[in-house]
Order: structure tokens, then C-alpha cells, then sequence
């Protein structure tokens, strides 16, 4: 019809829709534009949604494109069974050992190896100075009226514990037999052992009880000490020894201490002229020594002491040949008639071999030698670096130790060991230890300044040794360090004279 629009329509009958039933209705859908097709994914999102699909094809994927041998067995022999099993335990076998050989490789990493290489050298070096003392303390005709008093009450004391006459060794005169340990402080004590808790003791006879009243003493049951108090007497404890030796000389020991302290600095002692009464020659590399090759110092034991080739020494000697005929030669005279018998009771020389910027420690590493005969010693010097930071523990110059060095001398743990325990024994004492250098304006421990000293000391020193006060933790190692070490190669037979050989050996260097 005119006007209208005609609708097209298809010319082909309906089809059925397959899959209607009878009574279905069937929406019909107007025409219109068609539908824009969906977005086709890129090859990379397509393998990304194929890739988390499901473990299965995750794993397939993965056995099938990685490296790692015998991987992709897992997926061939998947039909059999037998095959796949033991692909599967060879495969996590493989990887434990992988992840055992990481944890070996980390754990040697993270222990900080070091590797350690030692040389031996016959080089030129410098000699070590050389300290070498009289074993014989103050003589007694300088400080006879100091020591006179406690001389004869040593002698009486021995006398009343174990009836030895001791006039012929202790010089002092004799005052008769009236009592003069009323005279000193902190008298000599003989103490009863009490008798164990536990344990039944044996029956002692009339004969033995009339004994204990002896002064001769049966060891087991009796000790030999001294007492000590603090300041107001509140407190107190016995210095005790089982041997009678030994108490007798640690008592002697502690008055010698405060009879050193009340004496003047300018005591005069062994001088510095009397040198060539003690080293009858002394040469060097088969060369005479002077006076500019020594230094002197006063030890309150071992006596006077004489450096050889120390930091003062202009021209330091140096040593590159090995043999009794190089080196330091020394010929001594020792005295034995002048010796304080209860302080020192060997003859002989002390000797220390140290660096030129040490101090001497007697104590800790010198060693004796005997008198009457000859005796050749070598050394080995041996150098030592540590790495510290996480390698170890040590120090570069002692800089960040919390100890002040009270020796005027470079830092090493012995220096500061020994100044830990002069500062805590200033702080807790009021006063210094004489056998430690002290600040200024400290005096040195007296008892009839410090009544109380001697109690604190013996705490202290107890405290020290079982590292209460902290000095071992405290001074750690320097991270380069040097030592010499001596060994003694022969002692002849004895000679009238006594000479001491120092050959310079072959040296060996650490790092």
C-alpha cells in the first residue's frame, strides 16, 4: 500500500527451533544490529589463563619447559607408575642435596673463615729489649730501722709456732724471748681446723690431747693465719694457709708492703753506679756496651733492674745472625749475703724479653736463672694479627677499652689487666696498690693511714680472680701483636762465673 513501508520479510518458511518441545514458547528476538564479537585474549594472557588452569597442567607445564635433568621424566612415564615413582624420589633426592650444599655453603659463610698463612724469615730485625734484675730487694743497711721490728717478731713468731731458731737467717738482734707480737698490726695466728659435719672422728688419747697444747703443730689439724677487718671492725676473716711456709711469707710480704709504702721515693737503693757489681761485661754482637744502651728501675721483690736496648735507646740494636757468638752476652755476680730471706728466697737473676714499648712484668713472664752455671737461650719472635670486627674481638690501640692505662707505655692486655685492678682497688680501698703505677695525688696502701686495706685487698684480689671485677672481659686483645719467646738450648757444667748467652735465631712472622 502506498504510504506504508513494506517489511521484508524472509521468503523461507520458520524453522523449528531444535530443542523446543511442544508448548515451548519461543522468545523472538528483534532484528537489530548485531552483537560486536568478544575480544580475542593475546597469546600472552592466553597462556597465563592456561598456566593457572589447574595444578596438574601447572606442574605439566613446568616439568615440560624447565631445565632442571630428569624433570620432564615425571611427565613421559606417567603411564608407568614404577617409572614415575622413581623419577620422583631420584628428582627430591636431587634437590635435598642441592638445599643441604646451599645450608654448608652458608653456614661456612657466616662463620667468618679465616685462612692463615705463616712465613719464616732470617731477616734483619729489631732486638727485643732485654730486662734482666737482682733478685735482692732494699739491702738491709738502708732500711735496717724499717725492718728491724718486724724481723724480730717474724723470729719469735717462728720460734713459738714450730720452736726454729731463725737468728742465724733473720740478722736482727735478739730482744729475749718476751712478747713483741702485741707491737705489730695483724699478728700471726695459729687456728684450730674445725672438725667436719659429717663423719665420726676417731677417739684421741690423754697423750695426744696433752700435745695439742704444744707449740709443735700437726698440720691436719691446725692452719697458720693472720686477721683482717674493715674499717669498723664489723667485719672480719682470717687469711689462712694450711703450709707454714706459706703463711709466714705471705705475712712477711704484707708488712714489707706498707713498710715500702711509708718510705720515701728518694730512698736510695741499689744505685745506678753499682752496676758493675752486679754485670761483670756485657757485650753485643761481640761489641762492649755503654751506659746509653740501659735504663734502670726499682723492683719492690725482685729489686734493681737494668733494660737493655728499651725505647730510650738512640740507636736500637739490630740482629740478623743466629749463634752463641751474636747476640746479647752477659756475665753477672750475684749476692746472696745482703738477701731479705723471708721475701726472696731464690739467688740468681730475674730476665724478661719484651718489646721496647712494654713494660716489664717480672711476675708474669720473667723467668729465673741459676747462679754458677752458663746458660744459652734463643728467641723467636712472632708477630700476630687478628682482623676483628666480625672475625673477633680485639683492639687497635685500646682507644674504645673503658680502662685507663696507667702505665705509661702502648696498650696490651697485660697493661690494662693490671691497671683495671689498680682502679678498682683505689675505688674500693682509698688507696693504690705499691706494686701498680698510681694516679696523682693516690697514696700508696699503709695500714696506719688505711686501717682497713688489708681486708679489702684480699676481697678484691679473691673478686679479680674469679673475674668478678670484670678486668678479663673488659681489656680485650690488641689486634696486632708481638711477643718473643725464649727457649733455654743447653746449661753447661758449673763455672766459677756466671754468663749468659743471647743468640738471635731465626724468626718467624704470623698473620
Amino acid at each position: 500500500m502506498e504510504g506504508n513501508k513494506l517489511e521484508e520479510q524472509d521468503a523461507s518458511p520458520p524453522q523449528p527451533t531444535p530443542g523446543l518441545m511442544k508448548g515451548d514458547k519461543r522468545e523472538e528476538q528483534g532484528l537489530g544490529p548485531e552483537p560486536a564479537a568478544p575480544q580475542q585474549p593475546t597469546a600472552e594472557e592466553e597462556a597465563l589463563i592456561e598456566f593457572h588452569r589447574s595444578y596438574r597442567e601447572l606442574f605439566e607445564f613446568f616439568c615440560n619447559n624447565t631445565t632442571i635433568h630428569g624433570a620432564i621424566r615425571l611427565v613421559c612415564s606417567q603411564h608407568n607408575r614404577m617409572k614415575t615413582a622413581f623419577w620422583a624420589v631420584l628428582w627430591l633426592c636431587t634437590f635435598g642435596m642441592m638445599y643441604w650444599q646451599f645450608g654448608l655453603l652458608f653456614g661456612e659463610y657466616f662463620s667468618y673463615p679465616v685462612s692463615l698463612n705463616i712465613n719464616l724469615n732470617s731477616d734483619k730485625l729489631v732486638f727485643p729489649a732485654v730486662t734482666i734484675c737482682t733478685l735482692n730487694p732494699y739491702r738491709y743497711p738502708e732500711i735496717k730501722e724499717e725492718l728491724e721490728e718486724l724481723d724480730r717478731i717474724t723470729q719469735q713468731t717462728l720460734f713459738d709456732l714450730y720452736k726454729y731458731d731463725s737468728s742465724a737467717t733473720l740478722v736482727a738482734g735478739s730482744r729475749g724471748r718476751r712478747d713483741l707480737r702485741g707491737t705489730l698490726l695483724h699478728p700471726l695466728q695459729r687456728l684450730r681446723v674445725p672438725p667436719p659435719l659429717h663423719g665420726a672422728r676417731q677417739a684421741r688419747s690423754a697423750a695426744s690431747s696433752v700435745r695439742d697444747n704444744n707449740p709443735q703443730v700437726d698440720w691436719k689439724d691446725w692452719k697458720i693465719g693472720f686477721q683482717l677487718c674493715n674499717q669498723n671492725k664489723s667485719d672480719c676473716f682470717y687469711q689462712t694457709y694450711s703450709s707454714g711456709v706459706d703463711a709466714v711469707r705471705e705475712w712477711y710480704r704484707f708488712h714489707y708492703i706498707n713498710i715500702l709504702s711509708r718510705l720515701p721515693e728518694t730512698l736510695p737503693s741499689l744505685e745506678e753506679d753499682t752496676l758493675g757489681n752486679f754485670i761483670f761485661a756485657c757485650r753485643f754482637n761481640q761489641v762492649s756496651c755503654n751506659q746509653a744502651n740501659y735504663s734502670h728501675f726499682h723492683h719492690p721483690v725482685y729489686g734493681n733492674c737494668y733494660t737493655f736496648n728499651d725505647k730510650n735507646n738512640s740507636n736500637l740494636w739490630m740482629s740478623s745472625m743466629p749463634g752463641v757468638n751474636n747476640g746479647l752476652s752477659l756475665m753477672l755476680r750475684t749476692e746472696q749475703n745482703d738477701f731479705i730471706p723471708l721475701l726472696s728466697t731464690v739467688t740468681g737473676a730475674r730476665v724478661m724479653v719484651h718489646g721496647q714499648d712494654e713494660p716489664a712484668f717480672m711476675d708474669d713472664g720473667g723467668f729465673n736463672l741459676r747462679p754458677g752455671v752458663e746458660t744459652s737461650i734463643s728467641m723467636r719472635k712472632e708477630a700476630l694479627d687478628r682482623l676483628g670486627g666480625d672475625y673477633g674481638d680485639c683492639t687497635k690501640n685500646g682507644s674504645d677499652v673503658p680502662v685507663k692505662n696507667l702505665y705509661p707505655s702502648k696498650y696490651t692486655q697485660q697493661v690494662c689487666i693490671h691497671s683495671c685492678f689498680q682502679e678498682n682497688m683505689i675505688k674500693e680501698c682509698g688507696c693504690a696498690y705499691i706494686f701498680y703505677p698510681r694516679p696523682q695525688k693516690v697514696e700508696y696502701c699503709d695500714y696506719r693511714k688505711h686501717s682497713s686495706w688489708g681486708y679489702c685487698y684480699y676481697k678484691l684480689q679473691a673478686d679479680f680472680s674469679s673475674d668478678h671485677l670484670g678486668c678479663f672481659t673488659k681489656c680485650r686483645k690488641p689486634c696486632r701483636n708481638g711477643s718473643s719467646r725464649c727457649y733455654c738450648d743447653r746449661t753447661t757444667t758449673p763455672s766459677t762465673t756466671r754468663e749468659m748467652e743471647w743468640p738471635k735465631s731465626t724468626s718467624s712472622s704470623r698473620s
